[in-house]
């Protein structure tokens, strides 16, 4: 369970406006710095924050209150609540701020093609993105692809290098339980994030004439033709053959 009430701003204001503990005991409890407080009971913190009881919502007690007014040494102490009990560990997706979405592909194609031992479970922890998303880009059928560049997500500010270096010490440690060892090759292609950013640019087809790879200048009927000319010249060749007799056969008959 967590050490600070639930809206600790709210109670902050509330504990300024009806009690007479000192401003350091009121940081401390709710989690913030002394001066904080002070502003708050100034009026320029926290301007039109309505006060929180933590006495009705069940954080405090009144003795408790009692105590810190009587000694001002004296740590206000959160009442236990065992409903809230785990809730600092509620799991759910990583939140990405609106200024850093539109860098989440280029983080997705970084971890994608630099750490193909992650899953898609894991990088979508890492970087707070969607299975559908990171499978698009992994088969390149994404629709923006051709203008994404791979960045490291650290550098993004996506997630952390710790928590990076664990997910991918997990997805090894998993691969290699399961009995496949990391080739020498796939070592090779794990770069820091010093290297990637200094990697050069992949070069990339204009979107203009995606698709027109196989493109090519020659008729594909001009090979059928050639053989239905094959197959007239034998057959031409066939009847001269049985028209031209030799001339052994004309010298019988004048015989005859």
């Amino acid at each position: 369970m967590s050490n600070t009430p639930i809206m600790a701003k709210a109670t902050a204001v509330w504990l300024c406006d009806n009690t007479t503990m000192t401003f350091k005991q009121i940081a401390d409890f709710c989690g913030f710095h002394e001066l904080e407080v002070q502003g708050i009971a100034d009026g320029d913190v926290a301007t039109g924050v309505k006060g929180f009881d933590p006495i009705a919502n069940n954080q405090l007690t009144q003795e408790e209150i009692d105590k810190a007014e009587a000694n001002p040494l004296h740590k206000l102490k959160l009442k236990f609540n065992q409903s809230a009990q785990g809730e600092e560990k509620r799991r759910g997706p990583r939140y990405t701020p609106l200024s850093k979405r539109q860098d989440r592909p280029a983080s997705i194609l970084w971890l994608v093609k630099f750490h193909p031992e992650l899953s898609d479970g894991q990088i979508s922890k890492l970087v707070g993105t969607t299975k559908p998303t990171i499978q698009a880009i992994r088969e390149r059928t994404h629709w923006n692809i051709n203008n994404i560049d791979p960045i490291d997500p650290v550098a993004l500010g996506m997630c952390k290098q710790g928590e990076l270096d664990a997910a991918v010490q997990k997805a090894n440690a998993k691969k290699a339980k399961e009995g496949g060892v990391m080739s020498d090759d796939e070592r090779r292609k794990l770069v820091s994030t010093e290297q990637s950013l200094g990697m050069p640019a992949e070069p990339k087809m204009p979107s203009a004439i995606a698709g027109l790879e196989t493109f090519s200048l020659s008729d594909p009927r001009d090979g059928d033709d050639a053989d239905e000319e094959k197959e007239d010249t034998r057959d031409v060749s066939d009847a001269d053959s049985f028209f031209n007799l030799p001339d052994d056969a004309d010298t019988d008959d004048d015989k005859d």
